[in-house]
């Protein structure tokens, strides 16, 4: 329950970082939601009740919120996990096991407060030398810092995985896929496109400078 309340301030916190106007107030608000994030402890989330696949609503607001959902997909995924998003309900149902789903909720948002904080930092340097920040580049840029934290995650997870625990992993992303198609039958494909080449190439670059930490289940052994 604390992990949630946590989680929850630090939503609301990046929502008002992502609408406010005024400079200064954006960096107090994503300040104050990394913080929040160290002071809870995310590198310790405890060994969690692995005792079958269930499910979790996370909520993907808007502006953004498809690229969002990348995000959570990619960390999902690294996790033997599967999001669903429901772009309606501003929202993704994440499918996994307990602990699986504990890192994937704290290591999306420390890696969305940090895109955050970078997308806003950037936005304000292309101010200053006379370019726009518009909606196309902060799309943009969350959609490659996405796709970037998904690969990066991807290399932790192969470097870090025992080779004796393959066989369990496998079996449990097996018991994950079938109980989101029971609930999810028929899932579509959005497409994606990346309306700013600038906002693309920075939010890569921000991607690679961003800390992995909340990574306790990527690569880890499940059975302990």
């Amino acid at each position: 329950m604390a992990e949630q309340r946590m989680l929850d301030r630090v939503r609301a916190l990046l929502r008002k970082a992502e609408s406010t106007t005024f400079p200064e107030e954006a960096d107090a608000l994503t300040a104050k939601a990394q913080e929040l994030m160290a002071r809870h402890g995310i590198d310790d989330l405890g060994p969690g009740a692995d005792t079958g696949p269930t499910h979790r609503r996370v909520p993907v607001p808007p502006p953004h919120d498809g690229a969002k959902a990348l995000l959570l997909d990619a960390v999902s995924g690294a996790n033997r996990c599967r999001a669903v998003w429901s772009r309606e309900g501003a929202y993704a149902t994440v499918f996994g096991f307990p602990a699986d789903l504990d890192a994937v909720e704290v290591l999306y948002q420390s890696v969305l407060v940090q895109a955050t904080k970078a997308m806003i930092r950037e936005a304000r340097t292309r101010a200053r030398y006379g370019r726009a920040d518009t909606p196309a580049f902060r799309e943009s840029f969350l959609i490659a810092y996405a796709d970037r934290i998904g690969a990066r995650l991807d290399t932790a997870a192969g470097d870090g995985t025992p080779e004796d625990a393959l066989p369990v992993l496998a079996s449990r992303e097996v018991e994950v896929k079938a109980a989101a198609d029971k609930l999810f039958p028929e899932v579509e494909s959005v497409p994606v496109s990346i309306p700013s080449r600038d906002g693309w190439n920075s939010g890569s670059l921000a991607a690679d400078e961003a800390a992995l930490r909340g990574r306790r289940a990527v690569g880890g052994d499940p059975r302990h």
